[in-house]
């Protein structure tokens, strides 16, 4: 049996003699006696390969087969349609082991699709240039507070609102800890939506930026053009979010209404579920603030031929500049995700967005008149809506989403942890993948339950 790490004894007493030191034991003298391991690991006798994939399949079929199963949940990860050419570009070799692209003069493929990414990016969000991608909405979230932090200088309040994502907070909170800057909530309103009142009352000349997800979590589209038109009061920079980008195949951006930063998830545009992950981070600004963008940027020029190529643009972080002067730490351009939001969008087009995103809608808004006739059940708020929107339940949903994934079925989201207040309501969401009769079967069930 050979050890992970190959070295022979001589290897070993070469090494030893080379540091100074007797034994391998003498490199962990400084943990105590008491918390080493005095015995081998408690572990399985070795397999043979054959016996491995045996025992592998004997597990692996214990699992529940996902396809099976109707999904109406959603919160910030939804279940689409992919199609096929999306997987099958990607698993192309030279995509699929490419990393970030160091070498322009060697990576001419792999900057074009970045390149070209940012461009339909830019364009599906309003925006006038989008970076190489970030991990996710969250951090993306995150970067754009810093980002408007730097600009701003004066201030250190930052209003966000408390029907953003809770996941996009906690990860703010985690950046912004220990940066002085000071995070004000502004709560909903009756309709759901952000409350204009306080935003107008909270509003100085401390506020550094102020937060507004569309459509937000509870699903309920914000007004927007309200918004922006209360923020020309002053200089606070405007942050838009988007986590279902979906969405944008019908709703203006906030882009549209003049947005500084808008940043969002990039997962809805050909990217799986995948059980959390790896998602795809979207980041936009206005031009004037591109040298603070984090990240990297891909742009196009000519060679000394004339031959179009692509090249890094900018890219502020702290393995190419002075690392007080970068603007994150970024590490990955996360190029396969980016990648295959490229490809899904360039496969869609624009009428294809559009036609998903009716979909969607159109899903919605017949589920949710369907629930709202089953009795016990009520719709929290009118407020029109995207493709999710929250219930209130006669029964605790823990009841609900058991006896409907009795039935294959993966019920709305509880969201009363982060929202004691809606205790008992559910988030549901309706995408392509679910049919008339999956949203009849739905409502059955949740008859069943409340009676």
């Amino acid at each position: 049996m050979f050890k992970y790490i190959p070295n022979t004894d001589d290897d070993i007493s070469k090494m030893l003699e080379k540091i100074g030191v007797e034994s391998v034991d003498d490199l962990f003298s400084d943990i105590p006696e008491s918390l080493r391991l005095q015995k081998p690991l408690n572990l399985p006798a070795p397999l043979s390969e054959i016996e491995l994939e045996r025992e592998l399949k004997e597990i692996s079929s214990k699992n529940a087969d996902a396809s099976e199963y109707k999904y109406f949940t959603g919160g910030g990860a939804y279940n689409h349609y992919i199609p096929s050419i999306v997987n099958h570009l990607i698993s192309r070799a030279e995509f699929y082991t490419a990393y970030t692209p160091y070498q322009p003069e060697v990576s001419q493929g792999t900057l074009q699709g970045i390149f070209e990414y940012q461009t339909m990016i830019s364009d599906l969000l309003e925006m006038d240039l989008a970076n190489a991608s970030m991990y996710d909405g969250a951090s993306a979230f995150a970067e754009a507070v810093l980002m408007s932090s730097r600009i701003r200088k004066k201030g250190n309040k930052v209003l966000i609102p408390k029907s953003l994502n809770p996941a996009y907070r906690q990860v703010m909170d985690t950046y912004t800890n220990n940066t002085g800057i000071k995070v004000i909530e502004i709560p909903y309103n009756k309709q759901g939506q952000l409350d204009l009142d306080f935003l107008k009352n909270n509003l100085d000349n401390e506020t550094i930026s102020v937060s507004v997800q569309n459509p937000n979590y509870f699903g309920c589209i914000e007004d927007l053009s309200s918004i922006a038109e209360v923020l020309k009061q002053g200089k606070s920079f405007l942050i838009g979010i988007v986590t279902e980008a979906l969405s944008l195949g019908l709703l203006k951006s906030p882009g549209h209404y003049g947005a500084d930063i808008l940043v969002g998830e990039g997962q809805s545009l050909g990217i799986p579920v995948s059980f959390g992950g790896p998602y795809l981070g979207l980041f936009a600004s206005k031009k004037e603030y591109m040298r603070q963008v984090p990240g990297r940027l891909c742009g196009e020029t000519l060679d000394t031929d004339g031959k179009r190529g692509f090249v890094l643009t900018i890219s502020t972080r702290e393995q190419h500049i002075r690392r007080e002067k970068a603007t994150s730490n970024i590490c990955s351009n996360q190029g396969l995700c980016a990648l295959m939001t490229a490809i899904y969008m360039s496969t869609m087009g624009k009428q294809g967005m559009r036609e998903v995103a009716t979909i969607n809608l159109q899903k919605a808004n017949y589920a949710r008149e369907k629930i709202r006739n089953v009795k016990g059940y009520e719709l929290v708020f009118e407020t029109p809506s995207f493709n999710e929107f929250l219930v209130k339940c006669p029964k605790p949903t823990q009841d609900i989403n058991r006896k409907l994934l009795e039935n294959k079925m993966v019920g709305g989201l509880d969201i009363s942890c982060y929202y004691p207040e809606l205790s008992d309501c559910m988030l549901f969401t309706m995408t392509e993948l679910v049919s008339k009769d999956d949203i009849d079967r739905l409502c059955e069930i949740l008859e069943e339950v409340a009676k």
